[in-house]
């Protein structure tokens, strides 16, 4: 039914900064969400552990990119404002006071939420004033034995200047009083932790009385001290860790070999420019101005910490632990019906496209898929890409077997995917050394499409069988991740993405594409497009609606795009785990729009967007979230799902269930805060425990 059309949208400056959240504040808000699992009593003892872990981790990438380059540009004065109007100093102080509440958050989380309630499970992290005289035996020796010969303390003075400190590392600042054996009065020494020696020490059963036993390693290098430097007497010992730029600066265009540059770029990464200084709460001001000092750091760029300076570690206990009391149920990702049983995929395939849902389903249908074709005579062609492929992929060892097999094998390798640039060096390596031919992507576009190209031959026909997903080949990521994959033998589907890897491989020119929306080329548009269609339907009478789940929004010209589809009478509902920077709910501006973030036990990663086109949908899954950087300067795909019934599972289980959800969700409101859903009056209802009861039945 039609209805009355929209009044015109009042003349409005869309681009003013006050109509916009600032990207780095949004993205270190997400972590407070994070931190809420880590507190929260319904969630599993050792899960809100790991959710603590996983607070430090992002916080530590936070510093070593987004505020490491944010320093660099204000350093150099070439910040320009985003679209929030924030200068680089008023974002830096910002930053800071947010970080602030963050890291007193998380250390009182842990010295009085998380280690009481693990003392009660029986699992307990001990600290020097705990140790019994058994277990501070057992540990003098332990430290004797097995830390003290690696170790190299190393006493500061002209001779022995301040070292380089890698990043992330621990290590302990020591005040000496006494004079060695060469007559010269003790002052300061450093003890640098090796990254051989295991952060998290667990003592023996016999020398505890009962219960499971930790320490940090922080702890008992403090506890010995004393034993590192004879003669001194040692006045104070505190720990401390830095954290460095970590971004990679290679000038790709200037460059003859990639791979070769970067490999000489990582050599240096872990001595890049200090941003953050972690210290012990007990630390003097004196030993923090010497630190600052020799890091050439602001008073500004130190956080105290009420525990260990390296919390991070806490979570690595969880998989040494059979607790599973304390854990999440298990459950077992299954196979898609349409796989159960030993048929040819290939022939499933020709008759039905196959959806996957991860971690709900089974990331063991796309490496079946591939090891069949690795061994298939007809399959004359693999093509893939690989962004994170994780270490314990067999995916790799089956395009290894393809190409011994005799089959073309190209595997476009993201050699930039950030923190794993090593890992994709070593596996380009390897792969080349198979065969395979390895193609390092376009420069100055990283490769963040998820595609695979099989080609076979039947009955003297060529067909292309095709897989395309929200999420890395990353077997790991595959069970803790929510991604949405396509198995399909579409015509049309298959020719799209046989010229997108012949663009990648051969640089040929711009491609016309039937069914996939292409970045940096179509996808920008294409979404563009889309709002704009539906703010027309609005704007004329016609029903409107827009649903977008993704993992960051910041796109300006998408988001002014959006605010004007909200004028106009279109409703929009957006599902943004991370960062986002569009303001809902802003009186003539975004009334119609809704943003809610999930929170929970998967990470969510999929991204799925879905237009109402008055009353014949489309719905495309992605790997391009709306970002500036996914839309304009990365190589990404977006692929419609046009089997009805997949495309009505997908809007269901990807979409509605999120937005039905009230109990792991979070509502953002136009001022940034984030205010957790409550069921009140309605059932429970949570996104992820509904998907395990209906995709994983009789597992929980």
């Amino acid at each position: 039914m039609r209805r009355k059309p929209a009044t015109p949208s009042p003349v409005l400056d869309r681009a003013a900064p006050e109509l916009y959240l600032s990207r780095e504040l949004a993205a270190l808000e997400f972590n407070f969400r994070v931190l809420a699992q880590a507190r929260d009593e319904r969630t599993p003892l050792l899960e809100r552990l790991r959710f603590l872990s996983i607070v430090a981790n992002n916080l530590d990438e936070f510093f070593e990119v987004r505020v490491a380059m944010l320093k660099h540009h204000h350093m150099f004065g070439s910040a320009a404002p985003g679209p929030d109007g924030l200068s680089s100093g008023d974002l830096l102080t910002r930053i800071r006071k947010r970080a602030l509440d963050l890291v007193a958050q998380e250390y009182d989380i842990w010295q009085h939420e998380l280690r009481p309630a693990l003392d009660a499970e029986n699992i307990h992290f001990l600290t020097r004033d705990n140790w019994t005289a058994r277990q501070k035996l057992w540990l003098k020796g332990y430290f004797e034995n097995e830390v003290l010969p690696v170790l190299s303390p190393l006493g500061l003075d002209p001779a022995h200047p301040f070292p380089r400190i890698l990043n992330k590392t621990l290590n302990i600042a020591v005040v000496l009083k006494g004079r060695d054996a060469f007559g010269r009065e003790g002052h300061m020494a450093l003890v640098r932790a090796p990254r051989s020696l295991p952060r998290i020490i667990r003592l023996p059963d016999e020398v505890c009385d009962g219960g499971v036993h930790y320490i940090f390693l922080a702890e008992l290098l403090q506890g010995f001290v004393d034993l590192m430097f004879p003669g001194f007497k040692v006045a104070g010992s505190y720990q401390f860790r830095v954290t460095r730029n970590s971004e990679l600066m290679v000038e790709e265009a200037e460059v003859d070999n990639l791979a070769r540059a970067l490999s000489e770029e990582l050599i240096g990464r872990g001595y890049a420019r200090p941003v953050r200084l972690e210290i012990g709460n007990d630390c003097p001001k004196a030993i923090v101005a010497m630190l600052i000092a020799n890091f050439e750091l602001e008073e500004t760029d130190v956080y105290r910490c009420d525990g260990p300076v390296n919390i991070i570690r806490a979570g690595t206990i969880y998989d040494g632990l059979d607790r599973p009391d304390l854990k999440f149920p298990r459950f077992i990702p299954q196979l898609p019906a349409a796989f159960n049983g030993k048929r040819c995929k290939f022939e499933i395939l020709r008759q039905r496209d196959v959806l996957l849902h991860h971690p709900y389903e089974s990331f063991a249908a796309v490496v079946d898929l591939l090891r069949q074709a690795s061994q298939d005579p007809s399959v004359l062609a693999i093509k893939q890409t690989l962004y994170r492929a994780g270490v314990d992929t067999p995916l790799v060892d089956l395009l290894v077997e393809a190409a011994r097999n005799g089959k073309d094998v190209t595997v476009v390798i993201e050699l930039r995917a950030r923190f794993d640039e090593e890992a994709n060096i070593r596996l380009a390596t390897r792969l080349q050394e198979a065969g395979v031919q390895v193609v390092y992507g376009v420069v100055g576009y990283k490769t963040h499409a998820k595609m695979l190209l099989i080609v076979r031959r039947e009955d003297e026909v060529l067909r292309r069988y095709v897989h395309l997903s929200t999420g890395n080949y990353h077997q790991s990521n595959s069970r803790s991740y929510t991604d949405i994959g396509l198995m399909t033998s579409n015509p049309g589907i298959g020719e799209d993405l046989h010229k997108v890897f012949q663009q990648l491989s051969g640089l040929g020119p711009v491609i016309e594409l039937k069914h996939l929306l292409h970045s940096p080329f179509t996808l920008y548009r294409s979404v563009l497009e889309k709002i704009e269609r539906e703010t027309a339907h609005a704007e004329a009478g016609r029903p409107a609606r827009i649903v977008a789940k993704l993992n960051a929004l910041n796109e300006a010209q998408v988001i002014q795009a959006l605010y004007r589809a909200s004028q106009a009478g279109v409703e929009i509902d957006l599902i943004v785990r991370g960062a986002c920077t569009l303001r809902p709910g802003l009186p003539g501006v975004s009334d119609r729009i809704r943003v809610r973030s999930i929170v929970g036990r998967f990470l969510e990663h999929s991204r799925v967007y879905w237009f109402g086109n008055d009353g014949s949908p489309e719905i495309y899954c992605a790997s391009a979230d709306w970002m500036e950087r996914n839309l304009k300067r990365r190589i990404e795909v977006a692929f419609p799902i046009l089997d009805p019934a997949l495309a009505q599972r997908v809007y269901e289980e990807t979409l509605q269930n999120y937005l039905a959800d009230n109990t792991d969700a979070w509502r953002l409101d136009g001022d940034g805060r984030y205010t957790r859903a409550e069921p009140g009056d309605q059932p429970p209802h949570s996104a992820q425990q509904w998907l395990l009861a209906k995709l994983t039945p009789g597992t929980l």
